[in-house]
């Protein structure tokens, strides 16, 4: 394990390969230089100019062709490195980094090794923005902290002459226990999730049955009351109906006892009453008060007469001021009536 350790240390600290000063072209007077490649010639040691992609002219022995740029995006694997999180959390983790040579000139005499400038600067810039951000964090903002280390890179490699165009994390390796916690955590955020939800839905059930019953116990009031409103006007409208046929009734019998005779039918007709409803007092209880002469019909009849006597003697005195005497002598009295229909049907 320390041997193992030992390598990684001695590969993130070795130098990367400089590929500037390797494989360089020979002046030979006549050079044909590739596209996306910038060539930067000295004439006797002092820079002398960038050579364009194409034909070129250079005096032997005095120019020489110091360095070799290539104008296309480079990759560079940002080897594994450990970070200290802000809550305390060792992570190991690499990286991507995607730039490109802007300027020959920076590049060639502004740092000496480009590339192992940048790997080294994405490294630290790494370690000290995970630094800020706590373990949570670091998954939810990862493209965000890829931009933080894009600007910081670009902003120490200006002087370079070269250009950071992105950065991506590629692997986080979280220890062992921090797995499992991280593992515990989520799986009791998913049971509380899904108890919330339990009991979310049982709210929303219960509501809806609560709503259900109210509109149950709403739309039942207002049947009842449309009925009793409904019933309450079939009464009136029964007891105008009933009003109306008693009250044509009354004007019937009245204009029947101001013809010729009525008083006398009146009275028959109240005697024949009184004597049914004397014959059907048994008949409805048990209980029966006789009066003393029950065997006198005469004198029954006498006493239903005398009753309604009483109560249409106001009309009868109208009647006469009324009606000519002639009419009043053609009226026969009621008790004459009476005896005379008793005396024939005896």
């Amino acid at each position: 394990l320390q041997h193992s350790q030992q390598l990684k240390r001695a590969a993130r600290l070795a130098p990367a390969p400089c590929r500037w000063n390797s494989g360089l072209p020979m002046n030979i007077g006549v050079l044909f230089v590739p596209q996306q490649e910038a060539w930067v010639v000295e004439r006797m040691g002092k820079f002398h100019r960038i050579l364009e992609p194409g034909l070129n002219f250079l005096i032997p022995l005095l120019d020489r062709i110091r360095y070799v740029q290539s104008l296309k995006e480079i990759v560079i694997n940002v080897p594994e490195q450990s970070a200290v999180t802000l809550d305390n959390v060792t992570l190991q983790i690499d990286g991507v980094l995607y730039l490109r040579v802007m300027d020959p000139y920076k590049a060639s005499y502004g740092v000496e090794d480009p590339e192992y400038a940048v790997t080294q600067l994405a490294q630290t810039t790494m370690r000290s923005e995970l630094g800020k951000l706590s373990l949570d964090r670091v998954f939810r903002e990862r493209e965000s902290l890829n931009a933080s280390i894009v600007d910081a890179i670009n902003q120490a490699s200006d002087c370079w002459g070269i250009r950071c165009l992105r950065y991506e994390i590629k692997d986080i390796h979280v220890p062992p226990r921090v797995k499992e916690s991280m593992q515990m955590q989520v799986e009791a955020e998913r049971r509380k999730r899904a108890t919330v939800l339990e009991s979310e839905g049982t709210r929303e059930s219960a509501i809806n049955v609560a709503e259900g019953q109210k509109q149950a116990q709403i739309l039942a009031s207002e049947a009842e009351k449309a009925e009793q409103i409904n019933k309450a006007a079939g009464e009136a409208n029964a007891m105008l109906v009933k009003a109306r046929a008693k009250a044509e009734a009354i004007q019937l019998l009245a204009a029947a006892l101001a013809q010729q005779h009525g008083n006398a039918a009146a009275s028959l007709s109240v005697a024949e009453q009184y004597v049914n409803a004397f014959s059907k007092i048994a008949k409805d209880s048990n209980t029966v008060l006789l009066p003393a002469n029950t065997g006198d019909v005469t004198n029954m009849v006498a006493q239903a007469l005398g009753i309604y006597t009483t109560l249409t003697k106001p009309q009868a005195v109208k009647t006469q001021d009324e009606m000519p005497r002639a009419h009043e002598n053609s009226q026969p009295p009621a008790m004459e009536v009476l005896k005379a229909e008793k005396g024939s049907s005896s």
